[in-house]
């Protein structure tokens, strides 16, 4: 059964689309969910007897230590089995998963491989499970976009509709997980750019994210993940705020280094890649001997430290201030022996504890020069948090949203547009996410849309065509074994006996399970948009590149056709003009 619903309107295809990738993204939320919850279980609870946290809207924040010394055989065991589930079946699902998704965004036409979320959501609920320092939203996106590509085939979606529809549900994915519809909605618009936005996403992304939070709140609960924050707000806390962001945006600079220069340690590293995320996890299991608040997602030590500050900590005997200052430094570094070694998981949730534990540290400081002013260590915490990701992230909008939706109150708003802003502006181009880029211009997705005056004036008659065509008279078998040949999965579609006519064109999906004898005269066929040679331009080649869903154009004189041009050969084309202006303007 085929899916057809290029030809409706825009907000009738997309509100179909978005109900679809919302369904799939609060489904697939629940599933990975409850595999985390199952994981910690099986690990954490079975090896070791140990209990983590979880935050007030997901349970109980009881921290139960268990056996102390089998803690870090859970995580090495978890990184072990992690290592040899990705690099076995889908090595592209290695680290944080976020990055991934914006990478085939930019990068891939949103083309996500099917296995994808699957070998994603065990792999990263076993790091995440085993204790290994790592979140939920990468994996989560990662799950989501691969189903948005997927849903793309099914609906037979251009190119730039996959894109639209990986975006939509990488944001309904991490909406929903995190509880925050409106905040997961525009991240969709937010996360590909470092001061961007993806604004056609925006319809279905709400629809998504609003149909997923149903269904995920529906069975998990709808109450905020870190609770109701009700305490008044105070005035007189800004600058305070103003220096939390401050601190923040210096950390992320840390965190952004850390985190990659120890992702290119390990992939110089000479040993078989199989092995290398369980390195990591035996680096992580000694910081946990310390720290052992650097495992899993991280959500209920921060709801500890929004409730009681450090009381509840466990010290080991340590100085309670060496915990404080040396705490957001060990998350960082466990966090980038978890992922940057290859292990599956995200950075957001981590990049929310760091934020969190700066927070702490600084409220509590400021608690102590003015107590009648800081009265509270907690909104400190929660915007400490908020501040470090949105500048970590390059989503300083979407983080300003998530802190009314995570917290249910409104209160903490104009401390967090504060620390925010300073966060995002301080921290300058580092960002966790090394796929974003700068803006819509920068991004190959868009690149044909600010090239429009060169590709108007470079006319077609100056590229060769060449012949990518099948005739009627061929069988569904040569056709097949030209596609291999040429690399293609569409073929345009000639008749010999009317003067090479082009028919339409073949896919490869078209031509599955038909006989090898059959003819391709008895196969349906899929219109195309063939262009002049003549008088078309480059322009109007891409554009109908574009309409006909295929990497090349079929190109026609007086009607008959001649053969193709293909993306490629533009692209070539537009680098020799573009260089030759260049050397011009330089002259």
């Amino acid at each position: 059964m085929e899916f057809r619903i290029r030809n409706l309107d825009y907000l009738k295809k997309w509100l179909v689309i978005g109900i679809f990738l919302g369904v799939a993204a609060g489904i697939g939320a629940l599933i990975f969910y409850y595999m985390i919850i199952y994981a910690q279980q099986l690990f954490l609870g079975q090896i070791a007897g140990t209990q983590l946290p979880n935050a007030v809207g997901e349970g109980s924040i009881t921290y139960v230590p268990g056996n102390y010394l089998l803690v870090p055989v859970s995580i090495i065991i978890g990184g072990l089995l992690s290592g040899l589930i990705v690099y076995k079946f889908a090595p592209e699902a290695e680290g944080h998963g976020t990055d991934a998704m914006i990478d085939a965004f930019h990068n891939k036409k949103g083309k996500v491989r099917r296995r994808i979320p699957i070998v994603k959501a065990v792999a990263s609920a076993i790091t995440i499970g085993s204790g290994g320092s790592a979140g939920r939203e990468g994996p989560t996106a990662q799950i989501a976009a691969g189903i948005g590509s997927w849903l793309s085939d099914v609906f037979k979606l251009t190119p730039d509709e996959r894109r639209i529809a990986v975006l939509v549900g990488t944001g309904a994915g991490i909406g929903t997980i995190f509880k925050a519809p409106i905040g997961g909605a525009l991240l969709a618009l937010e996360i590909p750019y470092k001061r961007d936005f993806e604004t056609n996403a925006l319809f279905p992304a709400i629809v998504a994210s609003a149909i997923g939070y149903s269904i995920f709140g529906s069975i998990v609960g709808f109450q905020p993940i870190f609770g109701y924050y009700l305490d008044v707000f105070n005035p007189l806390n800004l600058p305070l705020f103003a220096i939390l962001g401050i601190v923040t945006g210096a950390f992320v600079i840390f965190y952004v280094k850390t985190f990659y220069k120890t992702k290119s340690l390990f992939k110089s590293l000479r040993i078989n890649r199989y092995f290398k995320p369980m390195l990591g996890a035996i680096c992580v299991a000694a910081i946990v001997f310390v720290f052992p608040e650097v495992m899993g997602v991280g959500y209920g030590w921060v709801q500890i430290m929004i409730n009681s500050g450090i009381q509840s900590f466990p010290t080991y005997g340590l100085p309670i201030l060496a915990i404080l200052i040396l705490l957001p430094f060990a998350k960082v570094i466990a966090t980038s022996f978890s992922i940057g070694s290859g292990g599956s998981g995200g950075v957001f949730a981590p990049g929310i504890f760091i934020g969190a534990s700066i927070g702490l540290l600084m409220g509590l400081l400021f608690h102590y020069i003015s107590p009648s002013i800081a009265t509270s260590v907690a909104p400190f915490v929660i915007i400490g948090a908020l501040a470090f990701m949105g500048a970590a992230g390059k989503v300083p909008i979407s983080v300003l949203l998530m802190v009314t939706e995570m917290t249910g109150s409104l209160q903490l708003l104009p401390g967090a547009m504060v620390a925010v802003a300073l966060s995002y502006l301080l921290s300058g181009k580092h960002t966790i996410y090394s796929s974003q880029v700068e803006t819509r211009k920068d991004s190959p997705a868009h690149k044909h849309e600010y090239d429009k005056p060169i590709l108007q004036n470079m006319r077609i008659n100056r590229l060769k065509p060449i012949d990518l065509s099948v005739s009627t008279d061929k069988t569904v078998a040569y056709a097949l074994e030209r596609m291999h040949k040429l690399d293609l999965s569409e073929l345009p579609v000639i008749d010999l006996r009317k003067d090479k006519k082009i028919i339409g064109k073949i896919s490869a999906t078209d031509l599955s399970g038909l006989k090898d004898s059959t003819r391709i005269s008895k196969v349906r066929t899929e219109p195309i948009h063939p262009i002049d040679h003549h008088s078309a331009t480059a322009r109007q080649a891409l554009n109908a590149m574009s309409k006909s869903n295929t990497s090349w154009a079929a190109v026609t004189l007086n009607g008959r056709y001649v053969g193709c041009i293909t993306l490629a050969d533009i692209e070539e084309s537009y680098g020799r003009t573009l260089g030759m202006a260049l050397s011009e303007q330089n002259a």
